[in-house]
């Protein structure tokens, strides 16, 4: 067994599907199988069994594969240690990164960087901010920026403060917000609630929900060509759009903001390209000088 067996068992584990996992593993189908029957003569046990859905693996199957798991983190680990080594700043930077803060700010930032260090790998994941957490409380990246608030352990400094806002095309009246056709689309579960609880706060209508699309840009997009309004947070509003935007206002005359975290471990801060890009970060986001 070695390190090619340990990516195959590992990428199957999470896939659950010979297809996906031969497809993300650059290999064929009957390739990938064969590995897995060679293994399995190997280690004298079934690994895995096929179902209709996809594989199953046997409780033995499951611990082998969540030991190569393992086996490539502590070989991921080694190799960035052995890199940290030499002089000068290199080695990768696996980043996990709320998709809506990698849509709109991360690509400026990522370019900066690498301006200054180009010699720095950059291994990056999108998703929603609770699939970032998860990432980094199962150490799968060293560094992630998270929006809304959410507990973790570590370190965890504020990179940014946006309001939330309502937005449209022309100007509209508050007390008539119930009646106006909204457009809402995917995010996840700390906005939605952030903004369900001021509505709650606001309103005892609930809101006139007239479309659902996947992505904020085709919210946005509606709410230009006067399809009805939208709640968003300012990062997805740009100067050249044409909206009239109101913020929210909470109960106690506050606004009511969404935050963007950096989070890390301080074992991340031992590795030269985490610190470098942790304090370029800062610096660019103008919270140190």
């Amino acid at each position: 067994m070695n390190e090619k067996d340990w990516h195959i068992l590992s990428t199957l584990l999470e896939e659950k599907n010979i297809t996906k996992a031969s497809q993300r593993l650059y290999i064929s189908q009957p390739a990938l199988t064969y590995r897995i029957k060679e293994l399995e003569k190997e280690f004298n046990m079934k690994i895995i069994t096929r179902g209709n859905r996809g594989v199953d693996f046997t409780p033995k199957g499951e611990y082998l594969a969540e030991y190569a798991q393992t086996m490539l983190s502590q070989l991921q680990k080694t190799k960035e240690t052995l890199v940290n080594m030499d002089e000068g700043i290199s080695g990768t930077l696996r980043l996990a990164v709320s998709g809506m803060f990698a849509r709109f700010e991360l690509p400026a930032i990522l370019k900066a960087f690498l301006n200054i260090h180009p010699n720095v790998e950059i291994n990056l994941k999108t998703g929603w901010s609770s699939e970032i957490n998860l990432m980094l409380q199962k150490e799968e990246a060293h560094l992630g920026i998270i929006r809304g608030n959410y507990d973790w352990p570590g370190y965890k400094t504020l990179l940014k403060e946006e309001k939330i806002c309502i937005v449209s095309n022309r100007e509209i009246d508050l007390q008539e917000l119930p009646s106006l056709s909204r457009i809402n689309y995917q995010t996840d579960l700390s906005l939605k609630n952030t903004i369900e609880h001021w509505w709650n706060q606001t309103y005892t209508f609930p809101p006139k929900i007239s479309m659902e699309t996947d992505r904020s840009d085709t919210c946005k997009q509606m709410v230009l060509n006067g399809l009805g309004y939208a709640i968003l947070p300012e990062i997805c509003i740009q100067e050249s759009d044409a909206l009239y935007t109101i913020p929210l206002i909470a109960k106690d005359h506050t606004n009511v903001v969404r935050n963007t975290w950096l989070i890390y471990r301080d074992i991340a801060l031992e590795l030269k390209q985490i610190k470098a890009f942790i304090d370029f970060l800062l610096e660019y986001k103008g919270l140190i000088s």
